[in-house]
Parts: structure tokens; C-alpha cells; sequence
């Protein structure tokens, strides 16, 4: 391993450890099933965990913390497959090392740890609604659809300058107090399988595991297509005042 690979590689199993152990740990300990006070807590303690970490670790790694992030960024053809592949193998290994540890520190997987789930007969207002593994998968792929948008347009891009990790923790922190109370929201296959591993439990593994990276695909997607207009526009509009401009 090289010794510049390294500090990326241990900043992501340290961010993605962080995220886990505190992002699941709030959910197991104030519960997924309180209402909204509880979804508000859950939402600020991982968009407040990715926050701090992005600032801590951004200009180290990219403070990514989230394989779908960097299967965005490989996408955008803002990193190479061998350095991505480290990225995810670490973000993985940290996530599962954080559950592991939460499950020491609850004294057992009785809690859940964070352990995401699609809802079951969920009571809105005077109706009831049970979403399918079809609807799981389409509201975590927007969910990580949303987040890798706002990490290749701010982080990546460069526009958000020093408040990249801002906007991408405010992000973090909408997407669960929406998808929350019907998936988990973790559009995070490594705060996913973290829980997994943890309590044995692989219920729609599937899912959670491949919609986030389907959703930070058509992101990337997205996001270099409108780069390559913006670019052309504003060349077209260069030449246009190079056309105007008169002839000395």
C-alpha cells in the first residue's frame, strides 16, 4: 500500500466506523418507532456525524464514508477504480466494526443496532401504509440519488468551497426525516450491512445494498451531463462575444 493511498483508506474506515456507531446507536437507543421526535433525533445524529467527519477528514479522502458516494465519484470520473475499490472495502470493514462495537456496548443485538427496515402497517393520519421491497428500493435509490447530487456538485465541484461538509450533512439530515420511518434511510450499503452483520439479520439485504448504488450511478450520470452543457454553453457564448468584437 502506498503511503499516499494509506491516510485516505484509514479516514474512511474512521469516518464510516464513526457514522455507524453513532448514526445506528441513536436509532437502536431512542428507538425508530417514537414518531417524529424519534426520526428527528436519528436524522440530526448522522447528519451531524457526517458533517464533523467531512470537515475532519474532506481534505484527506473526501470524507465519502458511504460506497454509494464513491461509486458517484468513480462515476464522474473523479477518482480510479483500484483507489475506489480501497475506498469501499475500508468504508465497509469500518461500518461493520462500528456495529460490531455498538453490539458490545448495548450488550447484544436485542436493540436492533440501528438495524434498518421498510414499515409495516405505518399509521398516517387515518390510514396505514406498508411499503414493498419495490418501493424500498426506489425511495433509497432517490435517497442516495439526492446526496451524491449534492457531494459531486458541492465536494467534488469545488462550488460549496470550505461548506461542502454542511450541505452534505443538511442533506443527510432531510433524507432521513423523509425516508426515515419507511425504510431506515440508510442509502448507505456500509451503514446497512453494519447492523447486518451485527445481529445476524440480512432481511432485504438486497435492497439496501444495491439501490443506493443505482441512485448515485444516475447521479453521476446526471451530474456529468449537465457539466458538459454548462461547458458548452459557456463556450458558445465565448465565441459569440469573440464574434462580436470588432476587428482592430
Amino acid at each position: 500500500m502506498s503511503n499516499r493511498i494509506a491516510p485516505k483508506l484509514l479516514a474512511e474506515f474512521i469516518g464510516t466506523f464513526a457514522f455507524v456507531f453513532i448514526g445506528a446507536g441513536t436509532a437502536a437507543i431512542v428507538g425508530e418507532g417514537v414518531g417524529l421526535p424519534g426520526i428527528v433525533a436519528i436524522a440530526f445524529a448522522h447528519g451531524l456525524a457526517i458533517m464533523a467527519f467531512a470537515f475532519a477528514y474532506g481534505s484527506v479522502s473526501g470524507g465519502h464514508m458511504n460506497p454509494a458516494v464513491t461509486v458517484g465519484v468513480l462515476a464522474a470520473g473523479a477518482m480510479g477504480v483500484g483507489e475506489a475499490i480501497g475506498y469501499i472495502v475500508s468504508q465497509l470493514i469500518g461500518g461493520i466494526a462500528g456495529a460490531l462495537l455498538l453490539r458490545t456496548v448495548l450488550g447484544g443485538a436485542e436493540t436492533g443496532l440501528g438495524m434498518p427496515g421498510l414499515a409495516h402497517n405505518l399509521a398516517l393520519g387515518a390510514t396505514s401504509l406498508t411499503i414493498t421491497p419495490e418501493a424500498g428500493f426506489m425511495i433509497e435509490a432517490l435517497l442516495a440519488f439526492f446526496l451524491v447530487t449534492v457531494v459531486l456538485s458541492t465536494a467534488v465541484a469545488g462550488r460549496a468551497g470550505s461548506l461542502a461538509p454542511l450541505a452534505i450533512g443538511m442533506t443527510l439530515t432531510f433524507n432521513i426525516l423523509m425516508g426515515g420511518a419507511l425504510t431506515g434511510a440508510p442509502f448507505n450499503p456500509a451503514r446497512a450491512l453494519g447492523p447486518m452483520v451485527a445481529t445476524g439479520n440480512f432481511s432485504d439485504a438486497w435492497l439496501y445494498l444495491t439501490a443506493p448504488i443505482v441512485g448515485a450511478i444516475v447521479a453521476a450520470i446526471l451530474h456529468t451531463g449537465l457539466s458538459r452543457l454548462a461547458q458548452e454553453g459557456a463556450a458558445a457564448a465565448e465565441r459569440g462575444r469573440a464574434a462580436e468584437t470588432p476587428a482592430e
